[in-house]
């Protein structure tokens, strides 16, 4: 006999994925280490397959119970949207503690470095060539998937589909230019604390557009199965949430960490004009 709920809420079947994905994960990030020291890439690339096909798995039940089945009512989306919400919250910290090292090792060099920064033989990047059109990039690709997202809610699908394939698009170009800067690098993860926290932010920042890459390539296929309506589409408006983070969140490199030089003088001269006039007072 079928059993009937009478509340709105979702109250999801046991799953084996999250099980899996954990297993990935352990897998993902033993085998990193096991790459970096013995340079045996076996079990990383083991940990790799095990994500993805928890991901795929994972992945179609969602879409299943949401848009098959029904049971993502406006009160589960609730739900979900304050999920994306707080996921989006830990993202910002997470990465707040990137610049909090950038700037615990700039506004204060230490002795190590020569009390200078960048450190000494250390050669950054020009913040205009590169990594100003990666971020003319990334802010376009907003523009674009702020069209998708706005032709979703008027029923135009089949723009909806051009604008989301253009967006997917620019994040592939991106990914692409990252990664010929990083092999035009005149330093590396392991030159000091410069080479560090520039690769780890800028590295991680890269794997997030990656991440939201693959969710938009999703929300395109599932828009091209009709699976959106102008009224339920959840799953790409979390895709659109997390792509303008990562729209954001590469304002703050470009600033920062590849002009990170002129704004430390520019701080540094702000204190000696504050000290110089508390002086003469």
């Amino acid at each position: 006999m079928m059993m009937f709920h009478r509340h709105p809420f979702h109250l999801v079947d046991p799953s084996p994925w999250p099980l899996t994905s954990s297993m990935g994960a352990f897998l993902l990030t033993s085998g990193l280490v096991k790459w970096f020291h013995f340079y045996s890439i076996d079990l990383f690339m083991m940990g790799i397959l095990s994500i993805i096909f928890s991901m795929v798995q994972w992945w179609r039940d969602v879409v299943r119970e949401g848009t098959y089945q029904g049971l993502h009512t406006t009160k589960v989306q609730v739900g979900l949207q304050w999920g994306m919400v707080l996921f989006i919250v830990s993202e910002v910290l997470f990465f707040f503690s990137f610049f909090w090292a950038f700037f615990h090792s700039s506004l204060s060099p230490s002795s190590e470095l020569g009390s200078v920064w960048p450190p000494v033989g250390i050669q950054p990047f020009n913040p205009f060539n590169i990594p100003l059109l990666n971020t003319a990039i990334l802010l376009a690709s907003g523009a674009t998937v702020t069209w998708a997202h706005h032709s979703l809610t008027h029923a135009e699908y089949s723009e909806a589909v051009v604008s989301l394939f253009v967006t997917i698009f620019l994040g592939v170009y991106f990914t692409t230019l990252q990664a010929f800067e990083y092999m035009e690098a005149s330093f590396t993860i392991a030159d000091s604390i410069y080479g560090s926290t520039f690769f780890v932010a800028t590295g991680f920042h890269g794997l997030h557009v990656l991440i939201g890459t693959t969710f938009l390539l999703i929300c395109f296929i599932r828009l091209t199965k009709a699976h959106f309506s102008s009224t339920h589409h959840f799953g790409f408006e979390a895709a659109a949430w997390y792509w303008h983070f990562v729209d954001v969140k590469k304002l703050l490199p470009l600033y920062f960490l590849f002009t990170g030089e002129g704004v430390i003088k520019l701080v540094y001269k702000y204190m000696l004009i504050s000290i110089q006039k508390g002086f003469s007072k």
